[in-house]
C-alpha cells in the first residue's frame, strides 16, 4: 500500500521538481479523509494518506521559495467502482453507499466531478496563495466521528 499510495507520489514529485521550477507549476496531491481521521481496520491505508498529508505539507515547505506551491485534496466516500473492483457485491456496495448517507454531514457520498473541481482550483492561479494544505471535500465527515 505505501509503495502505491506515497512512494510513487514521492518519486514523481522529486522527478517532476526541475520542471515544476522552471514552469512555476504546482502539485495536487490526493489524500483521504483516511489520512485526517482514524478508522478502524483500514490501518494500512489510514497510515499511507497521512503519509501523503506529511509529504504535501514537507515539500510545500521545502518548494515555497522556488514559488512552486503543492497541495492536497482529502476526499472522503465519492461515488466509484472502487470498492466493487476490490471484491465488494453490488448489494454489500449499495448498502455503503446508504450508510454514507448518516456518516456524511451533507447526507450524501461525494461525486468525482466534485473532487476534480476542488482539484482544479487548487492549481489555478485563483489560489496562487496557497500553499501546503489538505482540503477535505468530504461532505464534513472530517469534522465528525462517524464511521
Amino acid at each position: 500500500m505505501f509503495a502505491v499510495n506515497v512512494r510513487s507520489a514521492y518519486h514523481l514529485m522529486m522527478l517532476t521538481v526541475p520542471h515544476l521550477v522552471l514552469s512555476k507549476g504546482n502539485v495536487v496531491n490526493v489524500s483521504s479523509v483516511f489520512g485526517i481521521r482514524s478508522f478502524p481496520n483500514v490501518l494500512a491505508y489510514c497510515m499511507s494518506k497521512s503519509a501523503i498529508d506529511q509529504l504535501t505539507a514537507c515539500t510545500a515547505l521545502e518548494l515555497a521559495s522556488k514559488q512552486v506551491r503543492v497541495n492536497a485534496v482529502n476526499p472522503g466516500v465519492v461515488v466509484t467502482e472502487l470498492q466493487k473492483r476490490g471484491g465488494m457485491s453490488d448489494e454489500n456496495y449499495a448498502a455503503f453507499l446508504e450508510h454514507c448517507k448518516s456518516t456524511h454531514p451533507l447526507g450524501r457520498p461525494g461525486d468525482a466531478d466534485e473532487v476534480a473541481k476542488v482539484v482544479a482550483f487548487l492549481a489555478s492561479d485563483a489560489a496562487s496563495f496557497v500553499t501546503g494544505i489538505t482540503l477535505p471535500v468530504d461532505g464534513g465527515h472530517h469534522a465528525t466521528c462517524a464511521w
